[in-house]
């Protein structure tokens, strides 16, 4: 008799696993990828311009303003730009500092700055003294990287150096457009 039970009860089981219901409904769409991003990996667009900053005196500040479709670049809702400046080649290594960036000089604070829309973005250098008086070294033949942080990425417990935020973003130096 207990073979018979043994029997029925592997019966059963096999039965019952076999057994499939109807189809649920469907889930919400989620992330297929690998990297935890819907489909294949962002591309995470960094450039560097070497530009001449313009004077604007009604303003009292020197500017440069571009439109990110001037390189092919489209900016999403919710993505951001970090900018940096070329500060000095030391040793054949270039040293970046983001922006605002201030100096003191002797004729009182300056600052680099930048703004951006979803379609264009200016960089400022804003004087707190007559803007006629700044350096012309300091306008001229600037070079500034511009990092597109796209939304899905976040920053917030990232060191904002030029080096962690290219890693988090996934880009390396071969990825950047120098225009």
């Amino acid at each position: 008799m207990k073979k018979y039970h043994i029997l029925l009860g592997l019966f059963l089981t096999l039965f019952i696993m076999n057994c499939e219901g109807p189809a649920g409904p469907p889930g919400a769409n989620g992330y297929d990828g690998q990297d935890g991003i819907d489909g294949s990996i962002f591309e995470a667009p960094v450039f560097e311009i070497d530009v001449d900053l313009a004077p604007d005196p009604n303003t009292n500040t020197y500017s440069f303003r571009e439109t990110f479709s001037a390189h092919g670049i489209q900016l999403y809702n919710n993505d951001a730009i970090l900018v940096y400046r070329l500060e000095e080649v030391d040793n054949g290594l270039d040293v970046w500092r983001q922006l605002p960036q201030p100096f003191i000089t002797d004729l009182g604070l300056m600052f680099y700055n930048f703004d951006f829309t979803q379609l264009d973005y200016t960089i400022y250098l804003e004087p707190d003294f007559d803007a006629n008086a700044v350096s012309q070294n300091m306008v001229t033949n600037q070079i500034f990287r511009v990092l597109i942080i796209p939304a899905e990425v976040s920053l917030s417990d990232t060191d904002k150096s030029i080096d962690n935020v290219m890693k988090a973003i996934g880009a390396t130096e071969e990825d950047v457009i120098r225009f």
